[in-house]
């Protein structure tokens, strides 16, 4: 097994990670390797950009919602049928969880997991002064893992004379540069990046990008570079948990909601209800009139519901029919996007208020601004699907809000003081905002599994109702 990998990272957001990791990814394709990436933090977008438009397999990776050796597990575990892995940070490189740490950073992971890292230097309006930035970056902490950087927007004539200067001045290895690009733009929404399906013959362009930067990148460096890296220890005791969790009950039908309004997904979230015993059944709540059949539970995951508000509720007979089902007692783990499907009404993109599913009793509006953003520490004050779950690692990341939000939850901000009352929590329900990384804390999708395996039976008379 290869354990071959480097991360790339930046100064600051808007440095051009995004793009010059697509790049990568793509001619690392091209030489026929097969590539796994990964995005530092929450982000649902990266990763699908990843997988769809270059398709390669692509995963989170988050010091916060997970311990050092849970990170080290999903990387390993992830990293099995593949050559080399490219991770990419997220804000800048030493930016971490409440603006004043370090923690769930991108050097944090990289310590946690090892990983070289490549500092990638927006040269835009600079010169000798890309020296003293580097440094900086390098220095500002003895174990910055930061081996070589690649140059961004700067011009091919100037190029190999800061090259120069840089690797003669501060001994760290530049391996290329990309120069200034105009024809492959990713454009962004207010919940980040756009869908990789909404960028016109983005493919193409992509294609043309990474066979631009097969001239003025090194790969053959930054491939040595990943094969630098040690190999990936996983404690005994993070393996034998995991496996236990492994079909502990009966396998058991569940309805995902996949379409273009429901999207965001923790690919290693799926993997974990899979190995847990569910059988995933993708359903549309758009294009569907029908639930699927024999499913004993419903996962309304986010995405963006708001753009496709007048097509959810003209789906009149799937919004009765998840009404009915949740009637009957079917389980349903709602979050953000699903939650507010859920409502009575919600404010769609342009301002029109649609009907919802009409399970919670409340109405979501859009306020124009961040609601609520970044990581929480979410205690249950009342059993969840029957269970005391403690504290679950989630992040809120939303414009809108609601006149029914829950109050089953407290949601505690990492740093600082603040802190709010959050999610419905029934014995069949749990819904609300925040969006959870069940790797943080198992117990919730097992509780979840296993009150839908109390639903089958008692759908075929083997509880009491």
């Amino acid at each position: 097994m290869s354990t071959a990998r480097f991360l790339l990272t930046a100064g600051a957001s808007g440095s051009g990670k995004t793009l010059i990791t697509c790049g990568i990814l793509q001619a690392l394709k091209n030489r026929g390797l097969q590539t796994a990436s990964f995005k530092c933090g929450p982000d649902y977008i990266d990763p699908m950009f990843h997988t769809k438009v270059i398709g390669t397999k692509s995963r989170n990776l988050d010091t916060f919602f997970t311990t050092p050796d849970r990170t080290r597990y999903l990387l390993k575990r992830n990293l099995e049928d593949c050559d080399i892995a490219v991770m990419e940070g997220v804000m800048g490189y030493y930016d971490g969880v409440g603006g004043t740490t370090t923690r769930a950073s991108a050097y944090d992971l990289a310590k946690v997991t090892q990983t070289p890292v490549v500092l990638i230097v927006n040269c835009k309006g600079m010169s000798v002064s890309i020296l003293p930035f580097i440094q900086g970056f390098v220095n500002f902490m003895p174990d910055s893992n930061i081996k070589g950087v690649l140059l961004n927007q700067i011009s091919s004539m100037l190029y190999p004379r800061v090259k120069e200067m840089i690797e003669t001045k501060l001994g760290i290895k530049v391996y290329g540069y990309v120069p200034v690009v105009t024809d492959c733009v990713i454009e962004s929404r207010h919940l980040g990046l756009v869908m990789p399906n909404e960028i016109q013959d983005f493919k193409e362009k992509l294609g043309k990008l990474a066979k631009r930067m097969e001239e003025t990148i090194d790969f053959h460096g930054l491939i040595e570079l990943g094969k630098s890296a040690p190999a990936i220890s996983v404690e005994k005791e993070t393996k034998e948990y995991f496996q236990s969790l492994k079909n502990q009950g009966e396998k058991i039908k569940i309805g995902l909601a996949k379409d273009e309004a429901f999207c965001f997904f923790y690919e290693d979230n799926l993997k974990l209800l899979e190995e847990m015993g569910a059988e995933l059944i993708p359903f549309s709540p758009i294009h569907d009139k029908e639930l699927p059949p024999d499913i004993q539970g419903l996962l309304l995951y986010g995405g963006y519901p708001e753009l496709y508000g007048k097509a959810l509720e003209e789906n009149l007979s799937m919004r009765e029919q998840i009404k009915e089902a949740l009637s009957k007692g079917m389980p349903v783990l709602a979050e953000c996007g699903g939650f507010i499907y859920l409502h009575d009404i919600f404010e769609d993109e342009k301002g029109v208020f649609r009907q919802g599913v009409g399970q919670i009793k409340g109405k979501v509006f859009n306020t124009g601004k961040l609601s609520r953003f970044g990581y929480i520490e979410a205690s249950c004050k009342k059993p969840v699907f029957g269970r005391q779950l403690g504290m679950c690692p989630a992040h809120e990341f939303h414009y809108f809000d609601s006149t029914s939000c829950g109050a089953d939850f407290y949601a505690k901000k990492p740093t600082g003081k603040r802190g709010w009352d959050c999610i419905h929590s029934t014995p069949t329900m749990t819904a609300g905002f925040p969006h959870f990384y069940y790797y943080g804390n198992p117990e919730l999708p097992k509780a979840f599994l296993d009150c839908s395996r109390d639903f089958k039976k008692r759908q075929s008379g083997g509880l009491e109702k």
